[in-house]
């Protein structure tokens, strides 16, 4: 079985920048699982899985452009801290700490520029915008979805739908 549309796909991968440094990977034992034509990862990326195999390694780069964006100026904000997911787990905001935001439209991720006693200072940007990325993937499963999952728009997991 081949990747394509409403196929569902589990992979692990390792995201490099340009100059090779490790920026994260998925866990070995738990592959990242998604819904492939669904826009469930970056296009570039999603495309580059059209037609892969069970057992496929590949890498791939992605431009700026084609990742997070381009690094846009002015895009600090003040939020409040009931807007940040998980803040009461968070003792402390640092600069640089990666957080996400609750958004109208989904949560956010976002960085600390500066912390205050209620509100926090963040770049709006990804915390990947501008860079040059390097996906290394192997994909370890592929099957066809079945049509909550299709009707949904994402794969659910183990025992079914959990929303």
């Amino acid at each position: 079985m081949n990747i394509g549309k409403d196929k569902v796909v589990s992979f692990h991968y390792r995201l490099s920048e340009e100059n090779g440094d490790l920026i994260e990977e998925n866990d070995t034992d738990k592959p990242l699982v998604y819904l492939h034509g669904h826009n469930a990862l970056l296009p570039a990326l999603e495309e580059e899985m059209v037609g892969k195999a069970i057992g496929d390694k590949f890498s791939v780069t992605l431009t700026p452009e084609q990742a997070y964006g381009p690094v846009r100026e002015n895009s600090v904000q003040r939020v409040t801290l009931k807007h940040i997911a998980n803040s009461k787990k968070i003792k402390k905001f640092k600069p640089g700490m990666k957080i996400q935001v609750n958004t109208s439209e989904g949560l956010r991720d976002v960085v600390v520029v500066k912390a205050g006693l209620k509100t926090v200072d963040v770049d709006t940007n990804h915390p990947y915008a501008g860079k040059t990325l390097t996906f290394d993937v192997e994909v370890n499963d592929i099957r066809d979805a079945d049509q909550d999952e299709i009707t949904h728009g994402h794969a659910h997991g183990p025992g079914g739908h959990h929303h």
